[in-house]
């Protein structure tokens, strides 16, 4: 790639974002490591490779390469570079947290299963993992999110208030699990 196209890119995008509160680690389950460390190497080893071999390609095709395919690879390469970055920067925070956890498993912790009630009487399952295996769709809620931080600490019983953008909301935990 010619360092005017490089150059071009870097100036276009935006500063990494990190997800995590300054100073804090990245915490991952073993699932969400494996999926980091799988994906980085997928684009370091054969995505951005395949990429970079197009772009050669069509850049010495000259007059003769369409300009919107030659931007499309361009803009394409950047974007790989750019999640090459986040996950990097994402592994250079990585802490493996052991499940279970040796202190004990009476309490939410990172990586627990919680069932949890709501006020009307609606039970709803969680997982706390880290913040990029967060998926709330199917229960699972990165550390940092408003409910993941007002489980953390709680033992069955125990009522978490929730501070949402909308008001608060009060959950009674009802069950805590480590389990796969």
């Amino acid at each position: 790639m010619d360092e005017d196209a490089s150059a071009s890119n870097e100036a276009e995008a935006p500063e990494l974002k990190i997800p995590i509160p300054p100073g804090s680690r990245n915490y991952l389950t073993a699932e969400g490591a494996e999926a980091l460390s799988r994906e980085l190497h997928e684009l370091t080893a054969a995505e951005r490779p395949r990429l970079q071999a197009e772009f050669a390609v069509a850049a010495a095709a000259g007059t003769m390469i369409d300009p919107d395919e030659l931007s499309a690879l361009r803009a394409r390469l950047g974007e790989v570079d750019r999640r090459i970055a986040y996950l990097d920067a994402m592994a250079g925070l990585a802490e493996l947290v052991p499940l279970p956890p040796p202190e004990g498993r009476d309490r939410v912790k990172f990586g627990a299963t919680v069932r949890v009630r709501d006020p009307r009487g609606g039970e709803t399952e969680y997982r706390i993992v880290g913040v990029d295996e967060a998926d709330p769709g199917r229960g699972l809620l990165g550390w940092p999110s408003p409910v993941a931080r007002a489980l953390i600490g709680k033992k069955v019983g125990e009522l978490a208030l929730v501070k949402l953008p909308g008001g608060e909301l009060s959950v009674r935990v009802l069950a805590i699990g480590y389990g796969p």
